[in-house]
């Protein structure tokens, strides 16, 4: 069975309705004001940081930090992952 992710903070849900139905932690307009965005790239074994290049072996621990990189500044965003 496969699994789906959020992009913003790697839940892991195994269908996309249950993912995309829920309130998100780390959604980008605040805490629990958006749904969770699912992630359209492929399971990996390590996740990359679109802007910055930082790896992480999950979603979550790679969305749970501040980027040095990010388009609204340093350190203003999280890393986002990399299809």
């Amino acid at each position: 069975m496969p699994n789906y992710y959020c992009e913003y903070c790697g839940t892991k849900h195994s269908s996309v309705s249950n993912l995309t139905s829920n309130p998100c932690s780390r959604h980008p307009d605040g805490p629990n004001k958006g749904r969770h965005k699912l992630y359209e790239g492929t399971e990996k074994s390590r996740y990359t940081c679109k802007y910055c290049g930082t790896t992480n072996s999950s979603i979550a621990n790679l969305t749970s930090v501040p980027c040095s990189r990010h388009p609204l500044g340093s350190n203003k965003g999280k890393h986002a992952p990399a299809l």
